[in-house]
């Protein structure tokens, strides 16, 4: 009798299970499955080390060395050949603490559908009706978004369910440095951060944390928080802080100009 397959664990399954070229010219689809998305998600997506992965999913490193390899020609496939991407089935369990954060904040708590289950059609969003799906934080300043991470005093939260703002507060912070302020995202069980200038040791901390980014915004903080949610957020990628002194990352103050 052949070995069993251990199931490889994901956090949630994806909100997005179909991707197709334009124009589309009917070729053949290049099938992605799902334990093959969550390996991008965590190592390309969010930082993760190929150790990192392999004790998120529960399988030994040589597995996901396996599934990623596999996963990167796949998604270069359907790029390069122009076929639709599809992300469906495999051998996977989903995460038992989903939704709770698995203690390091990195089980994206997004809807889903029973565990196992083909994803042909876009998740029921009514499963998860009244619940918080996401937590989003801005560094906050009269209502703008504070442009400098490392210096910030003040973050809106914004508690998001069903697509939709619920409610929101302001965080006051006692720290300074981009350490102090990551580990109290970490600690309000913040999903998704929205900032202007952020320095690349404070985007490595919140990969680490993950804690997912999205920098060079500008501009109202309500503004920015429900652009994210309809999808038109403009935000820069690439998006750098010059950082002036030593010892920021140990909760010590220091100098940021974002640069464009």
């Amino acid at each position: 009798m052949g070995r069993v397959t251990k199931a490889r664990r994901v956090c949630a399954m994806p909100l997005y299970a179909r991707f197709a070229p334009q124009p589309d010219k009917a070729k053949a689809p290049v099938r992605m499955e799902i334990e093959d998305y969550e390996c991008i998600r965590l190592m390309d997506y969010l930082g993760m080390t190929q150790e990192e992965c392999a004790a998120q999913m529960g399988v030994a490193r040589t597995t996901v060395q396996g599934i990623y390899t596999r996963a990167r020609r796949r998604l270069a496939g359907a790029l390069v050949e122009g076929r639709p991407l599809q992300i469906a089935g495999g051998n996977f369990e989903l995460c038992p603490q989903q939704g709770h954060g698995c203690g390091q904040s990195r089980c994206l708590p997004q809807p889903h559908t029973a565990g196992g289950a083909s994803m042909d059609v876009p998740p029921d969003l009514s499963a998860t009706k009244g619940r918080i799906l996401m937590r989003l934080a801005i560094p906050y300043d009269n209502g703008q978004v504070f442009q400098h991470f490392g210096r910030s005093e003040q973050f809106k939260i914004y508690e998001v369910a069903d697509g939709a703002i619920e409610s929101t507060h302001v965080l006051e912070n006692n720290g300074e440095g981009h350490g102090a302020l990551v580990t109290l995202l970490q600690q309000e069980h913040v999903d998704v951060l929205i900032c202007g200038g952020i320095g690349a040791g404070a985007q490595n901390a919140l990969k680490a944390a993950g804690i997912r980014f999205y920098g060079g915004v500008q501009g109202e903080a309500d503004k920015a928080a429900a652009d994210f949610l309809a999808d038109r957020l403009a935000y820069d990628p690439a998006v750098r802080c010059e950082h002036h002194g030593e010892g920021h990352g140990h909760g010590h103050g220091h100098g940021c100009h974002h640069q464009a």
